[in-house]
């Protein structure tokens, strides 16, 4: 199943992205970059691969949520800001509910997810199971349900990790900081789309790693490769 977005928001998306990965293909090539048991040629090929199948979701399960009055008059510009096409999905169940699918997004959760069990084979402790457990109330916490569009998570809160894992596994700190920031976004955004109230708030989708969720998912990725290549 395919999530629609704007094609101006992912051709704005993906030109930032690409121009980051391109400079970090080059230092994959001359260094010796490692995740966990992942080589420079790995990270750089899952990065790529995150990007194509960040419009892929696997339906999970459907549930009903309220299709609230004030959404049809800033759907144009949610669509603006998030690039999902909130008047076409207006459309999905009656009047007054959305019929809302519950999925996983193929790129931003079921990739990074796989990915994560690989670096945690190497690296796993008590100190990165701290920060995996603040990184899920930080999620959690700072997360909103963003009528229309599903659960939105601050774009830069892998940033929080990074401090901490320097102070507790300063050795393994990339990993801390993937482990952690992509359990803790995964983890809290289902917590947050199990929790919130379903009769004020609603939308057609609730993407795990998709719309809200995405772009924390991927700079969370490009800040791990970045900090592994100075470890």
């Amino acid at each position: 199943m395919m999530r629609d977005y704007t094609l101006e928001y992912k051709k704005r998306e993906i030109s930032i992205f690409i121009a980051t990965l391109i400079p970090l293909a080059v230092l994959a090539y001359h260094s010796n970059i490692e995740l966990g048991s992942l080589g420079p040629f790995s990270l750089i090929a899952i990065l790529v691969l995150v990007l194509i199948l960040a419009n892929y979701e696997i339906p999970i399960y459907k549930t009903r949520t309220i299709k609230p009055e004030h959404l049809m008059k800033n759907a144009l510009l949610l669509e603006k800001i998030y690039g999902v096409p909130v008047l076409k999905e207006l459309e999905i169940g009656t009047k007054r509910t959305f019929d809302t699918t519950v999925s996983l997004n193929l790129g931003g959760c079921i990739l990074p997810l796989i990915t994560l069990i690989y670096v945690l084979v190497s690296h796993h402790n008590t100190a990165i199971l701290l920060i995996t457990s603040l990184m899920i109330i930080a999620v959690f916490l700072g997360s909103e349900m963003v009528d229309g569009i599903g659960i939105v998570i601050p774009n830069y809160i892998s940033l929080l990790a990074i401090p901490l894992a320097l102070l507790v596994a300063p050795s393994s700190a990339a990993e801390a900081v993937y482990i952690a920031s992509v359990s803790g976004i995964l983890v809290g955004t289902l917590i947050s789309a199990a929790t919130f109230n379903r009769e004020k708030k609603g939308s057609a989708y609730l993407s795990i790693g998709g719309a809200g969720s995405f772009i924390p998912i991927y700079v969370t990725f490009l800040i791990s490769v970045i900090l592994a290549f100075f470890m």
